[in-house]
């Protein structure tokens, strides 16, 4: 199989909630080594630096935080992913979760252009499912599933022409979702893999389930994975902490799972705080991940010092 040719580029987005630190989260990752640990594995990699989405509007309405500069960003993300997925696999690196509002509708719009369909593996403690009526928090970081999927209620941000039907996405490490979310999400057939469902059968089974779903329409793979999928013991960097996440070995075999099916066509990488990170610890967790994505495996672990 052919490796494709890997864009790593910053998405600073740091206005979709209102605890700052994600605008360095993509600093963050370069120097924890991304490029240099996907290179080691026989990629092509070319760090193309930040996005700019132009002088941000951050006065907020009475209750969204940001929207306008949130819009901002919306329109330059789906713009980007939309022109780099002509010729590479785009690692975006975040940035707060808002910034899917903007990869998806952009990977859903080139989806559409190649006549392939788009699935989504979304890795979050959160559905993130909420519209602007909804959230009661004003964080539109947790509105972009929502959003994507055709949900009314985004007045001002650009029509979703290609929006995602739920069968096509996946949902694991779920363990808080709040009500209006889950009473918009109980009647719809997107496949749940809460932390209670990896407690009592682990994550093997419905992730190749979904693989194979997607393997067979020929789709595409957004993966969009949230620091806090994980546990905060393993992930402290991250502003929205939820205990009882991923562990470390579980995360693992999702990434060698995805590396395994070859079938991820695009990345978030979002919610990374280092401002809040012991270290760069967590930076370098998650370039430890992604590494597996990309084909690392265990024999490729070097013994940690002092053991």
């Amino acid at each position: 199989m052919t490796k494709p040719n890997i864009a790593l580029i910053g998405a600073p987005i740091d206005c979709g909630k209102r605890r700052n630190g994600c605008l360095m989260g993509p600093d963050s990752l370069r120097t924890a080594g991304l490029a240099e640990s996907i290179e080691a594995l026989g990629f092509t990699v070319n760090d193309l630096g930040d996005l700019d989405p132009g002088p941000l509007d951050l006065n907020d309405d009475a209750h969204l935080h940001a929207k306008s500069a949130v819009i901002q960003w919306q329109k330059t993300l789906s713009a980007a992913t939309i022109d780099r997925l002509q010729t590479d696999l785009p690692i975006f690196m975040g940035g707060d979760h808002a910034m899917a509002l903007g990869t998806l509708h952009g990977a859903a719009a080139y989806a559409a252009q190649v006549n392939r369909p788009l699935f989504v593996l979304w890795l979050d403690a959160h559905t993130d499912y909420h519209t602007l009526h909804t959230t009661q928090s004003g964080n539109l970081h947790g509105t972009p599933m929502g959003y994507v999927t055709g949900r009314a209620g985004f007045d001002g941000f650009p029509d979703v022409p290609h929006p995602i039907p739920l069968d096509r996405v996946c949902m694991i490490g779920l363990r808080s979702v709040d009500a209006a979310e889950k009473t918009a999400l109980q009647k719809s057939n997107f496949h749940n893999v809460d932390m209670r469902a990896i407690d009592e059968g682990g994550i093997v089974r419905p992730l190749n389930a979904f693989l194979d779903q997607v393997a067979r329409a020929n789709g595409l793979l957004h993966v969009s994975f949230d620091v806090d999928f994980l546990d905060p013991e393993v992930a402290p960097a991250v502003g929205t902490t939820v205990p009882g996440g991923a562990t470390l070995r579980e995360a693992h075999l999702v990434m060698e799972m995805l590396s395994d099916s070859g079938l991820m066509t695009s990345m978030d990488i979002a919610e990374l705080n280092p401002f809040l990170d012991e270290r760069g610890r967590t930076a370098s967790t998650i370039v430890d991940l992604i590494s597996s994505a990309f084909g690392k495996r265990i024999f490729d672990r070097p013994t940690q010092s002092g053991a």
